[in-house]
This record gives structure tokens, C-alpha cells and sequence, in this order.
């Protein structure tokens, strides 16, 4: 079934040249709507930014706060389906959203993945194996979480935080201590404001070897396929390199496009999920955390797959078939960070013809601040880190 102007049946299919509204104008916002725009889509964006990156590719632009839901109104009015690139919506904007335009992820996703403690305990009730936690309301159930889980746990935020923000390793009860007052205050935000929900997580820590990541799209027919599993390195809690294939052991990498399956099936998710996993010494998978939109991760796909995470994101939105996910080549996808800008910058002209460049068209680099990245193709993903290593730009 065709979709009807402004109809908000999610299993209708919403076919070319009709408008897709992004919530965010970032990079993901930018990449999703170049996507689009190769299968004759149209696009506006709601940003607080004027010319952020992804209205140099729009149609039109809505300048105003995330927060403001006049403004959410008038980019659902403009669009026959609306969907966003970041996960921290206001719940009221996405009701709002939902109220006048067509939303296939939902609010619903979005309440789960926004607050720590609920997504892991949805995952949980849902067979999944998580890294066992406590919820923390107040100091005092610092306790109970050390003798559940033992003496060395990571607290995180149970809302935002990112790229390492909001989180602290504890070692010992001293540790506990050092941090007593600055988790009090959130201890004191979260009573004020009469949440129900946990302000805090205590997991229990779990050496691991490495980290991979799903992305995994699903439509509203129920089609659901998993891309290749990525081998991420971080530093300074900011991913680094992206590597496929992943240099795990095969039936381990299959185990984790299962389990990203199962998870996109079970919470119905409409669009694209990236599933973050730790991997044990001794080959256990723990799902460690969710992104309901494309990811830093699955850029790689850009480059070395028959489909594109964003052009799947597109496909699964409006309800068409999903694309072919196969790896074509090999490949090692590496962010480029403000500091690391100029660098790339001044070798443009020497890349060789394999090394992939994406830069998003930011207006001012920052240390730390993602800025590019590159794919850089090759026979054996060895090959590819060699040769960034070799560069010294991220050295």
C-alpha cells in the first residue's frame, strides 16, 4: 500500500519526491540526507545552528531549540515522515512530532534508550545478556551494589553523557567517597524534579577484549538485517578506528548479528539500532548499550557495503525494502578529530585512491570535535592500519 499525504499508518510506504524532516542537524543529519537525496527524497531539518551541516544539503531549515515544539510542529507539517540523528529528544517533542507527522521510531524507543536503567532492564526481560547492575536513587545504595556486584563496579548517568562523559570507575570505597558530593547534587536534581527513575547506574565491572558494534535495521513489514559486525577502538573514550571485519573468531561475530536481530525484533524498532557489545577473555558477549539512529561505527558502510547505513536508514523509514548488506571490501574506518583536521587537509592532494575521505562541513574544528573521518579500503584490514599508523596524524 501506497502512502496517503499526511497519513500516519507506518506499514504504507512513502515513495520519492516526498519530504523527510531531520530532528538534528549534524553530521548523521547530513550523511542520511545526501542518502536520500541519490533515491529523490527531499529533506528539512529542525537545528538551532543556522547553516548547520545538514541544511547545506537541505531543502529548507527551521532554526530554532530542540526543545521548542512550535517549532517541532512546523517541521512535521513540512514533512510526510519526520525522524532524528541524535537520541536525546525531549519527550515532548517527540510526542508532539508524533502528533502531527509520521514517526516511525517512535517515542517509545526513545523513552527505553534515554535513560540507562530502563534499556537494560528491557534487554534483560528480553533474554539478552547485559553486565549485571544495580539502580542507584542514593548514596546509600552504594552498599547494596557493592556486595551485588562487587568492589570494583563503573557508574554511569542514567540519562546523556557521551564519549566517556557522566561515567566513573570505582576501585574501592575510597572512591566512593571522592565522588559522594558531586553525586549528591544529582541525587537532589532528581528528587526536585519527581522522577521515579533512578538517577544513577552501578554495573559490575567486566575485564574485556575488545568491543564490536551492530548496526541492524528493521521496517515496519518486519524486515530486519544486520550489517557486518565493527571492531571499535577508542581513545580518550572517543572512537578511534572502526575495523571490518571484525578480528573475532567467526561464530562469535554471527552470535553478535543474532543477538542484534533478536533485539531489533523484540523492541519492534522501526529504522536503524546500533548495539554496542563488550567481548570477554573468554568469548561472552554483554550488551553494554543502544543507539536508535546511525552510527560513528557504522560509517565504515559508507565505502565497503553494497548498502549504506544511511541509505538503509532512509529505506527502512519509508517502509521500502531494505538494501543488500555484504561487505564488498575490507576496510578501516578512522575519525578525524578537530586537531586532526589540518593534517588531513594538507595531504588531500597525496591520498591514494583507496583512502575514502568524508569531512561534514562543521564551521569551527575543536579538539576533540568530530570533524571527518576516512574509509580507507584495502585486501587486509593489517594493510589499512599500517598505513594510518604510518601517517602520524593520529599518533
Amino acid at each position: 500500500m501506497l502512502r496517503d499525504a499526511k497519513s500516519n499508518d507506518v506499514t504504507s510506504v512513502i515513495l520519492p519526491p516526498a519530504t523527510i524532516g531531520i530532528l538534528g542537524g549534524g553530521q548523521l543529519g547530513r550523511m542520511m540526507a545526501l542518502a536520500g537525496r541519490a533515491l529523490g527524497y527531499r529533506f528539512t531539518v529542525l537545528d538551532p545552528t543556522p547553516d548547520c551541516p545538514t541544511a547545506h544539503v537541505a531543502d529548507k531549515q527551521v532554526v530554532a531549540a530542540f526543545s521548542d515544539i512550535e517549532a517541532a510542529r512546523r517541521l512535521a507539517e513540512a514533512s510526510d515522515v519526520v525522524t532524528y540523528e541524535f537520541e536525546n529528544v525531549d519527550a515532548d517533542v517527540a510526542q508532539a512530532l508524533e502528533t502531527f507527522s509520521r514517526v516511525p521510531q517512535g517515542s517509545t524507543l526513545l523513552a527505553t534508550t534515554q535513560h540507562r536503567v530502563r534499556e537494560k532492564t528491557s534487554l534483560s526481560d528480553a533474554g539478552i545478556p547485559v553486565t549485571p547492575f544495580v539502580p542507584i536513587f542514593s548514596f546509600e545504595d552504594f552498599e547494596n551494589a557493592t556486595t551485588t556486584l562487587g568492589p570494583k563496579i563503573v557508574v554511569k548517568t542514567s540519562r546523556g553523557g557521551y564519549d566517556g562523559k557522566g561515567q566513573w570507575m570505582i576501585h574501592s570505597p575510597a572512591d566512593l567517597s571522592a565522588h559522594r558530593a558531586e553525586w549528591e547534587e544529582i541525587f537532589v536534581v532528581n528528587r526536585d524534579s519527581g522522577s521515579s527513575l533512578a538517577p544513577l547506574i552501578a554495573e559490575q565491572f567486566i575485564p574485556f577484549r575488545g568491543e564490536l558494534s551492530v548496526v541492524v535495521a528493521r521496517n515496519a513489514r518486519g524486515e530486519v538485517k544486520a550489517f557486518p559486525p565493527a571492531e571499535n577502538q577508542h581513545v580518550n573514550h572517543i572512537l578511534h578506528l572502526s575495523i571490518v571485519p571484525a578480528r573475532f573468531p567467526e561464530p562469535l561475530l554471527h552470535q553478535a548479528q543474532v543477538l542484534a536481530e533478536q533485539i531489533a525484533q523484540a523492541m519492534e524498532i522501526v529504522g536503524l539500532l546500533a548495539v554496542e557489545m563488550f567481548v570477554t577473555e573468554d568469548g561472552q558477549l554483554f550488551v553494554n548499550e543502544l543507539a536508535p539512529r546511525p552510527h560513528n561505527s557504522g560509517h565504515y558502510t559508507m565505502d565497503a557495503c553494497v548498502t549504506s547505513q544511511f541509505e538503509q536508514h532512509i529505506r527502512a523509514i519509508c517502509n521500502l525494502p531494505l538494501g543488500d548488506v555484504s561487505l564488498l571490501t575490507p576496510v578501516v574506518m578512522v575519525n578525524v578529530l578537530g586537531q586532526h583536521l589540518e593534517e588531513v587537509l594538507a595531504r588531500m592532494s597525496t591520498l591514494p585512491g583507496h583512502v575514502k575521505v568524508h569531512l561534514y562541513g562543521k564551521a569551527e574544528a575543536r579538539t576533540d570535535r568530530k570533524m571527518g573521518h576516512l574509509n580507507v579500503l584495502c585486501d587486509h584490514v593489517d594493510e589499512a592500519l599500517n598505513w594510518i599508523d604510518k601517517q602520524e596524524i593520529w599518533n
